[in-house]
């Protein structure tokens, strides 16, 4: 087995841990303590107000991240023809997007002030899998053997 194909590979084991993980900590005032939200959390959270927006970062964080992989690791094991490589760079970006969303969030929610929020791990931790994810697409779209 390749090494793309195990780091790949591996990004179903960390999506899932990154998804459960603490993406920040949030609190109206240091007074009242930290709540610590994560994509599973935040989604659970979403479900019971916007059900609209809880679908959008469940296709966002959760089901474009292992689609893409399931997909590379088709691609990378030669069970999917080159004609998926166009398809999986953007499967990459859409999860990227979510990343995007989160760090936004948190800039307006610190330039308001009326809050205060500290990233978690998990933040880097997802970060660091949709990074790791969209450079094996970008290895994968350019390797002519795969």
């Amino acid at each position: 087995m390749t090494v793309p194909r195990l780091l790949n590979l591996s990004l179903l084991i960390l999506f899932p841990i990154a998804w459960a993980a603490p993406l920040l900590r949030a609190g109206l005032l240091p007074i009242f303590g930290m709540t610590e939200i994560s994509v599973l959390s935040g989604v659970q959270s979403l479900w019971n107000t916007d059900i609209l927006l809880a679908l959008i970062v469940v296709i966002l964080a959760l089901i474009a991240p292992i689609a893409k992989v399931i997909a590379l690791e088709g691609l990378l094991g030669g069970w999917l023809t080159a004609r998926v490589k166009p398809y999986l760079f953007h499967l990459a970006r859409l999860a990227m997007a979510d990343v995007f969303l989160i760090a936004i969030y948190i800039t307006v929610i610190k330039g308001l002030g009326i809050g205060r929020v500290d990233v978690g791990w998990g933040l880097y931790l997802f970060t660091g899998c949709v990074l790791a994810s969209l450079g094996l697409s970008i290895f994968a779209h350019k390797n002519k053997a795969a």
